[in-house]
């Protein structure tokens, strides 16, 4: 069964008791079993992403560029995530945090660079790719007409999980993300943090290795992130990696080790979250980082000031 650990929620996932839930991956069995050796067959290193077991990164992202109207939105962004990390990808809006997940997850095709998983490209090799791969985009469409249990037992199949294990499987993690009381709901009812946690379900239902999340907590109550994180913390606990993207700095510095600040289509930092915050919190290494000293002080808008 799947079950949340009892843990400090201030705490970041995995940190602590850690245990295998049933059916989750363990961590990294094929590429762990030689030392130095990548999925690829090539060797590996700690410049690679590689961790402790010998596997390679669990996602490799190089050269990316996406451009809308001439634009680079996305300016050749490199990231490597090791396998068993918890990394935060954060930046102001427009920087391009959404569009680099879209292109490394297979959702938005790039226009250069190369996005792997596991050591499978996502555009050469989608189908390898995606097995690996569960995928919470921003604004993700639901199919909203089918209740929350239909859907995400449904997803579980379109996976080619058997019907039994799709079922076995919608149940525990609507029972663990507290939707069990509205899985005979339809999703079209749901509020936006319900629906966020439905999502979340959909993703996770095929065991995947690696987890994408574009803002998971956003519209999601104390309560509901509290079940988050620590779903979060058993997925990683059992070998799985979560990249996700966030605005809420305090956020990223309790769940994450390793953290990515992104400001104009570019990683301007990256690394562990101590090497990133050098010595000062997140927020302030951030602003620093995203040049947020430039902008007005707001000293002009004396109308904004009674007498």
């Amino acid at each position: 069964m799947l079950r949340t650990v009892a843990r400090d929620t201030n705490s970041r996932p995995g940190h602590g008791r850690r245990r295998t839930p049933e059916g989750w991956p363990e961590a990294s069995r094929a590429a762990a079993s030689v030392p130095g050796v990548d999925e690829d067959g090539g060797r590996t290193s700690a410049e690679d992403g590689a961790g402790a077991s010998g596997a390679g990164p669990a996602l490799k992202l190089v050269g990316l560029v996406k451009r809308f109207g001439g634009r680079a939105v996305v300016d050749g962004v490199d990231l490597l995530v090791p396998a068993g990390s918890v990394t935060g990808l954060v930046g102001p809006n427009g920087a391009g945090k959404t569009t680099t997940l879209s292109m490394a997850t297979g959702l938005l095709r790039p226009d250069a660079g190369t996005a792997r998983v596991l050591g499978h490209d996502v555009w050469a090799d989608p189908v390898g790719a995606k097995r690996l791969l569960g995928v919470l985009p921003d604004g993700m469409r639901l199919f909203d007409r089918l209740s929350g249990r239909e859907l995400v037992r449904t997803t579980g199949e379109l996976h080619g999980l058997a019907r039994a294990v799709a079922r076995e499987r919608a149940e525990e993690l609507l029972d663990v993300l507290g939707l069990t009381a509205a899985g005979d709901e339809l999703v079209v009812d749901y509020s936006a943090g319900m629906a966020k946690k439905a999502a979340l379900a959909c993703s996770l239902v095929h065991a995947p290795r690696l987890l994408v999340l574009d803002e998971p907590f956003e519209a999601v109550d104390p309560l509901s992130g509290a079940s988050i994180r620590g779903l979060l913390g058993d997925f990683v606990a059992g070998g799985g990696t979560v990249v996700l993207s966030s605005h809420v700095m305090e956020l990223v510095e309790r769940l994450c080790d390793r953290v990515a600040v992104v400001a104009g289509g570019r990683v301007l930092a990256a690394g562990t979250l101590e090497e990133v915050r050098d010595g000062r919190t997140l927020e302030e290494r951030f602003v620093e980082l995203a040049g947020g000293g430039e902008r007005g002080s707001g000293e002009g808008l004396a109308w904004l000031r009674r007498s």
